[in-house]
């Protein structure tokens, strides 16, 4: 038999840990082959590809990112050799499995739930070596009957072979996210997440993930992201881990974790921020809702307060990146319980905020909930919701435009300055300035065409400029502290106008060139002269000192901005009063 396991993922970059979990345990017997594409990816370009490696047998890996797509692909290669057979598994076909071998006859059989050694058999009888009826947790139609066999027992997940050590995967590793589990399982009950429906956590064997750790930092991994629900549920062992990847570390690798935040413990943190090397570690934490009616019903239980304290001892640490998610549209949270959650969550100031929307997926309680709280969805992948009882779906737009907002001016940290002090000085609240604005992009239908680094400035300043109540004078100050802080050499182009005397500008630099002090503390590629200052600085009249940007209340004071710029640092700010220029 040729047989080949296949998915379609989201990015190039992203790697699929489940077919290579397949394989490996198929091996030796089986050899299977590999191969990934992209939902961009042509159909028709995917469906040759696989055309042409001869396989008796595909498996496709399917998920709400790529089903739609991947039944394209399911169709057309069934029409160029009918007798391919097709094995789907995936947990966006685990659940209304019999819907999907109705809508789709092109499939033969659905592996339900984890699928190593449902799969492996499944090939063992096509191998001819055991009856259908002996292959455990599987569905097919027989004469047009459906059949399924109950799963086995679960694996042990110590027993399983390293799904990390195929050749053809090291040219690779330094270009893409390598995904790895500790565990599978998770102890909560969320009703909107999958994760629920498998009772208990269960744990591969630590040294052997210590081992596969230790061998993809040798062949180039850069980002291994851990996959567990929750990596941290028992302390001890996610203190293991830590202090493990703290010793073995190579330098340039990134490692990511899903953190229940209010279950941290303060120590925990303590030992990362006094040990942890910085960069070398990024949480993501899910806080979902704050409002307490919600939480309750989906079964989420979650104390806002300790997962405050998590969050803002890991800042205060500077030692670790935090992506915090919410949802929107969960039970009974209408419009403005979500501006107060995005509120409580922004006050803690994470360095990325998502705003995710509720879908509804197949097999979670809120799916099979939906009418009790009037939810509309999309009827296909990935079934996202457009309404429920307490928020409509101009709500749901609203709040949509906040994310496009929130993505281009906070998570991408492109100004963090002038955001501050617009949510702490201008607005009435973070939330309400993100979502004003991005209802004036919308209505500029700037959401349907691209930009450019200068265009998110010009932007952002004609929409302050309509809304009138703000001091301009300091906002474009921090405008130009933010632009030329994203450079390392003089800008070629800047999105303000300059408006400065050519006199004014020329005694400025003198001053520069005459305070040794201060030219002691500057980095530069050369020596400043008159002939070379302009090359390696930049200087623009502002209404603030930069050493002051971030500080609430700061006040206002006219003067000169000059930034130093040195190839491979960070650019340095110099004030100049206005009176001594």
């Amino acid at each position: 038999m040729n047989i080949v396991l296949t998915t379609l993922n989201a990015k190039y970059i992203h790697t699929n840990l489940a077919i290579r979990y397949l394989k490996s345990y198929a091996m030796p017997e089986y050899e299977p082959i590999l191969a990934e594409y992209t939902i961009k990816d042509p159909v028709l370009n995917i469906v040759s590809d696989i055309y042409q490696k001869k396989p008796t047998i595909v498996g496709f890996s399917l998920y709400i990112w790529n089903i739609e797509e991947s039944i394209k692909v399911i169709r057309i290669l069934k029409k160029t050799n009918p007798e391919l057979v097709i094995v789907a598994g995936g947990p966006e076909v685990t659940y209304d499995f019999d819907k999907w071998l109705e809508e789709v006859p092109e499939i033969d059989f659905i592996v339900l739930g984890e699928g190593e050694r449902s799969f492996k058999q499944l090939l063992d009888y096509h191998a001819g070596k055991i009856s259908l009826k002996e292959v455990p947790g599987v569905a097919y139609l027989e004469d047009g009957k459906l059949k399924s066999s109950a799963p086995g027992p679960k694996l042990d997940l110590r027993e399983l072979p390293s799904p990390f050590r195929f050749p053809e995967d090291i040219p690779h590793l330094g270009n893409r996210v390598t995904y790895i589990e500790t565990s599978r399982g998770c102890p909560f009950s969320c009703q909107f997440c999958l994760s629920s429906i498998e009772v208990g956590v269960r744990y591969f064997n630590r040294d052997s993930v210590k081992d596969d750790i230790r061998y993809l930092m040798k062949n180039g991994a850069k980002t291994i992201k851990f996959v567990d629900r929750t990596f941290n549920i028992s302390r001890s062992y996610a203190m293991e881990m830590f202090q493990f990847l703290i010793d073995e570390h190579l330098p340039g690798t990134v490692f990511q974790f899903e953190i229940t935040g209010d279950i941290m413990r303060p120590e925990v943190i303590n030992f990362l921020n006094e040990n942890a090397p910085a960069g070398l570690f990024r949480f993501e934490i899910g806080v979902q809702s704050t409002n307490d009616l919600t939480n309750e019903l989906v079964q989420r239980r979650q104390n806002f307060e300790k997962l405050s304290r998590t969050v803002t001892m890991v800042k205060d640490g500077g030692k670790i990146a935090q992506h915090l998610d919410l949802i929107a549209g969960l039970p009974e949270e209408d419009y403005d319980s979500f501006r107060d959650t995005f509120n409580d969550v922004f006050a803690m100031r994470p360095e990325e905020l998502q705003l995710g929307f509720l879908k509804l997926l197949r097999g979670t309680g809120l799916r099979i909930q939906a009418e009790q709280f009037g939810y509309t969805y999309i009827d296909e992948a990935p079934y996202e919701i457009l309404s429920n009882n307490v928020l409509t779906f101009d709500d749901i737009l609203r709040i949509k435009q906040t994310e496009d907002v929130l993505e281009k001016y906070w998570n991408d940290n492109r100004m963090p300055r002038t955001v501050e002090y617009l949510v702490s000085e201008v607005f009435e609240t973070p939330f309400d300035f993100f979502q004003q604005f991005g209802t004036f992009w919308e209505t500029k239908g700037w959401s349907r065409i691209g930009h450019q680094l200068q265009d998110l400035y010009t932007r952002l300043e004609e929409f302050l400029l309509e809304y009138g109540h703000v001091d301009m004078s300091i906002v474009t100050s921090l405008m130009k502290i933010d632009y030329l802080a994203h450079h390392t050499f003089q800008p070629r182009h800047i999105w303000w106008r300059e408006e400065m005397e050519p006199d004014t500008l020329t005694a400025i630099e003198r001053s520069v060139l005459n305070d040794k002090v201060l030219l002691s503390t500057i980095s530069t590629p050369t020596r400043l002269t008159e002939r070379n200052i302009r090359k390696h600085t930049f200087i623009t009249p502002v209404s603030i000192r930069p050493s002051e940007a971030y500080e609430e209340g700061s006040a206002k004071e006219e003067g000169y901005l000059v930034t130093f710029f040195c190839k491979g640092q960070n650019p340095q700010f110099h004030f100049i009063e206005k009176n001594k220029g």
